[in-house]
């Protein structure tokens, strides 16, 4: 297996390999590795003749620094699951150093209104941190595919309308949340939860798919009212946001109609973890 630390090591080995007739799939994750990740590996293996994974905690997404400081890293263990899909998977970890060339600041970019719902407003600056990220790691790696989970839906849409706006060459390619049995969405975030919280947390998909039956004959009002209530009986767990927005735009549903597509987001705090998820609701 292949592991880079540096840009310059991982963009010379790709030119050495490199083939128009070869395409190169691209899974950028932040670590703390789980099955949602693999399977994005495991999708994209069977679509490209190299697979890069990168493995870096960016710290211009994070608005909190306590949550920059816990987040999760686990290189070594990361490094022994990819290997455990496929030995032929190239590593980029790289520093932060490396990356941002010792001016770790975001871009500002302009997503057409999308950055500003759900995450966006309560996260300020977190989309700058991603698109500054994903651009940068486009333009290092050269991905003809590159796959995200569909858990962080508002981040997949945003990065399509970067690459649509910035006509970058990269196909971007969303693929379906993995969930624990329980129906908990799988996150690096979970490795915070204790066996106890992760089991209680099943209460956020059990809550989103009971507010997709409501949706069929509810308002959008009212079924958010119903999460709300749900989550004010729930001890240790503090909802921050309950959203239903269209799938495309991403704005509030106020009043149904028969031709949108919607979709339900939600965030989460369980005992100062915060978790997020979603729903197609059509």
């Amino acid at each position: 297996m292949l592991i880079f630390n540096t840009q310059n090591e991982l963009v010379s080995h790709l030119t050495s390999i490199s083939n128009a007739a070869a395409p190169i799939g691209f899974v950028p994750t932040m670590g703390a590795l789980h099955q949602g990740h693999l399977s994005l590996l495991k999708e994209a293996l069977l679509h490209n003749t190299t697979v890069v994974i990168s493995i870096f905690v960016n710290p211009t997404q994070f608005n909190n620094a306590e949550d920059l400081a816990k987040y999760p890293r686990t290189l070594e263990a990361d490094i022994e699951k990819v290997k455990s899909v496929s030995d032929k998977i190239i590593v980029f970890a790289p520093s932060v150093d490396d990356i941002y060339e010792g001016n770790t600041v975001s871009k500002h970019f302009d997503f057409d209104g999308l950055e500003h719902q759900m995450e966006g407003q309560f996260r300020p600056g977190h989309f700058d941190g991603v698109g500054t990220i994903v651009k940068r790691l486009f333009e290092i790696v050269k991905p003809t595919n590159a796959y995200f989970g569909e858990k962080d839906f508002q981040q997949l849409q945003i990065i399509k309308k970067m690459v649509e706006k910035l006509k970058i060459p990269v196909n971007i390619i969303g693929c379906p949340i993995f969930r624990e049995t329980n129906g908990l969405a799988m996150s690096s975030r979970n490795e915070r939860l204790s066996a106890e919280e992760k089991e209680q947390a099943a209460i956020i998909f059990k809550t989103l798919t009971q507010a997709k039956t409501l949706f069929e004959t509810k308002t959008a009002d009212e079924v958010s009212a119903f999460v709300a209530e749900t989550f004010k009986k729930q001890p240790g767990f503090e909802l921050e946001y309950f959203t239903i927005a269209d799938e495309a735009t991403l704005q509030p549903c106020h009043t149904k109609k028969e031709t949108e597509k919607y979709r339900a987001f939600i965030a989460v705090f369980v005992n100062n973890v915060r978790l997020i998820d979603t729903i197609s609701l059509n």
